[in-house]
């Protein structure tokens, strides 16, 4: 399997995992906790997967362009 692809579906994976604990962290709003982690906890979770999954595209495009060019890693 090439390295452009793996990367791809981990990415899509955390940034899922990611718009979840924003979700999360909206509707703590109102209990003051969800998942057992306080509102504040859970957006910054969530920014940094967020901020990993998008990382991980940018590793996508740079592994299909190595790949296009035949310089497989």
């Amino acid at each position: 399997m090439k390295l452009s692809k793996i990367f791809h579906v981990i990415s899509a994976l955390v940034g899922l995992v990611g718009v979840i604990m924003f979700f999360g962290a909206w509707s703590a709003s109102t209990n003051g906790s969800a998942f057992g982690l306080s509102e504040t906890h859970l957006f910054n979770d969530a920014t940094v997967l967020i901020l990993i999954a998008i990382w991980l595209q940018l590793g996508t495009m740079h592994h299909m362009k190595l790949e296009e060019k035949g310089k497989i890693i």
